[in-house]
């Protein structure tokens, strides 16, 4: 009688188990790695402005204030020309 009830609970661990790895486990595992995902991004973002930040201050010392602001238009505005004549190719080619 008692090697039943041994293998009953042992039936009743091993699909708790089972039914765990299935559920909690993944979704733990999901949960962490989109904590994770947002520490990243904030820290990225936060860098990327620092380090715009610290280049504007730099070129703010030569060329005054307008002079850097002009410097970072010519930089958008020439990025902005290359994303859009290349999405034109793109369009010809479709």
């Amino acid at each position: 009688m008692y090697e039943y009830a041994a293998k009953f609970a042992d039936l009743l661990e091993q699909v708790a188990l089972r039914v765990r790895s299935l559920t909690v486990d993944r979704v733990a595992r999901v949960i962490k790695l989109t904590g994770l995902g947002i520490l990243t991004a904030s820290l990225a973002f936060t860098t990327l402005v620092f380090l715009l930040w610290a280049i504007f201050g730099a070129l703010e010392i030569p060329l005054t204030t307008a002079g850097a602001f002009a410097v970072f238009a010519v930089l958008l505005i020439a990025a902005g020309s290359y994303f859009w004549f290349t999405r034109a190719k793109e369009a010809e080619e479709e």
